[in-house]
């Protein structure tokens, strides 16, 4: 079990949809340890595989006294509520914007040994169970921003002590957007 380096904003795996896993072996559940002990060590509420360089479909969670890991996640809403409020991202360190999720979800996936798992999650953990997965389709929160939002979020993550010019961000629009004027989706 090790911390690990988080990759930032500009890296190219943080836009790469991950790959489902196939192997429930001791080389994920070092994965999951290693991004349980990174997650908790910069006091973040989740931490997905990608942002450790990983393109894999895991993540790990610490929210509300619940920690935990989910492998292959499939979320389900089980009604239209929304929530809108801060989000940051440790890829984006020191930046929160208003971002608007579901505010309640069913989640579905594994365990690092391959046993199917299911949980409720509101509030959030709904919030951080939506901000990982997006993670292993290759999505950042501030795709999920408003084009204003969007706007300031990238002019804050220029002017960002840690940001490198030499890696240009890029910004991706929502392809989970129902009914966008861009016609994206999945």
């Amino acid at each position: 079990m090790t911390v690990q380096p988080i990759r930032l904003f500009g890296d190219p795996v943080l836009r790469t949809p991950a790959d489902p896993v196939v192997d429930f072996d001791v080389e994920l559940r070092k994965l999951v340890a290693d991004l349980t002990d990174t997650m908790r060590e910069q006091n973040g509420a989740g931490l997905a595989a990608p942002q450790l360089g990983v393109g894999l479909r895991v993540f790990a969670f610490d929210v509300d006294d619940v920690l935990g890991h989910l492998v292959n996640p499939v979320l389900e809403f089980p009604d239209a509520e929304e929530q809108d409020g801060p989000e940051g991202c440790l890829s984006i360190p020191g930046l929160y914007f208003d971002t608007k999720r579901r505010q309640n979800v069913i989640a579905k996936g594994f365990n690092g040994y391959g046993d199917p798992v299911q949980f409720v999650g509101t509030g959030l953990m709904a919030r951080c169970v939506q901000h990982e997965t997006d993670h292993l389709d290759g999505v950042l929160f501030v795709d999920r921003l408003d084009p204003d939002g969007r706007k300031e979020a990238m002019k804050a993550i220029r002017q960002a002590d840690w940001y490198d010019p030499t890696t240009p961000p890029t910004v991706k629009l929502n392809p989970h957007a129902v009914g966008s004027p861009f016609g994206l989706g999945r």
